[in-house]
């Protein structure tokens, strides 16, 4: 009959799990912990909505998966977790209570919520999931750690009244509290708002203090460049530059303790001491008044 032939493998997937849940409390070894529990998952085979499943498999594979989710978490790889659980499991609305509440609380906590929004809508949204005594539990937890939290208020309204295992005033206790929590919503935006509009008018203040510092810089060096210009004027530039011109042959491309590079050292020094003459003359200085 079907029982004994599910209990030799029910009873190594329990075997597997007794393994995986001392490695992971005991011995901290979370990496193969979660080998235990893809073996132990691997042998009870994936969950089927035609075919029936033992249930004492059911909940063996059940308690390795949430061993493992919180095996995975512990090492930081919580990203995993729910791909890892569908691998079994296939479809979201095949998940078992317990591992949807586990996964729900995981991104929770961790400020990822949205990543069982369409998970969690599916799951509640399936007709035989709904008969399950944990359905209002779920759906309330699904309501207040992923619907509000991302601002869904319409479609937590909208799920809450059409959920028919609520009562009047657990009903109307769950509205209420959607209604707060949109009321904070909006006051967190006021907050925002005010706060950035702060931080636009401060940089726009400390924006315009530089410019008007730039502003100052620039008409004082401008100012500065034409008394240079007016000063430097009278110099010989044609003079300067070709003395300038020859060190640089002198320097970089001759070699100045080769023979060939003395008449050229002598030509510059010669053209140094005209151009010094000619600034130092009375000709270039500058007037004086009387």
């Amino acid at each position: 009959s079907e029982p004994v032939t599910w209990a030799p493998v029910a009873a190594q997937a329990a075997s597997l799990l007794e393994e995986a849940a001392d490695l992971l409390v005991l011995h901290r070894d979370f990496a193969a912990a979660v080998e235990r529990c893809e073996a132990g998952c691997d042998s009870l085979g994936p969950a089927s909505g035609t075919s029936p499943v033992p249930e004492s498999s059911a909940e063996v594979k059940c308690s390795l998966c949430v061993v493992g989710i919180q095996a995975l978490a512990e090492m930081n790889r919580w990203r995993e977790v729910l791909s890892w659980v569908l691998q079994y499991y296939h479809v979201p609305e095949h998940l078992p209570p317990k591992v949807l509440e586990l996964c729900i609380l995981l991104y929770s906590n961790v400020k990822e919520p949205q990543v069982m929004l369409e998970v969690g809508g599916s799951w509640l949204r399936d007709q035989s999931n709904k008969r399950l005594p944990e359905y209002s539990s779920l759906l309330e937890l699904y309501l207040l750690h992923t619907l509000l939290p991302l601002g869904r208020f319409e479609a937590a309204e909208e799920l809450v009244r059409s959920c028919e295992v609520f009562e009047s005033e657990q009903q109307q206790a769950l509205l209420g509290t959607i209604c707060e929590s949109q009321c904070h919503w909006a006051q967190r935006e006021e907050m925002y708002s005010a706060a950035e509009e702060r931080e636009d008018a401060a940089t726009e203040t400390l924006l315009g203090a530089v410019s008007q510092k730039l502003l100052t810089m620039l008409t004082f060096l401008h100012r500065a460049l034409r008394s240079m210009s007016s000063h430097f004027y009278i110099l010989p530039y044609k003079k300067i530059l070709l003395a300038t011109f020859l060190l640089y042959l002198v320097v970089v491309r001759l070699d100045p303790a080769s023979p060939t590079s003395l008449p050229f050292i002598y030509k510059l020094v010669q053209l140094f001491r005209q151009a010094w003459a000619a600034v130092s003359s009375p000709v270039h200085r500058s007037p004086v008044q009387d």
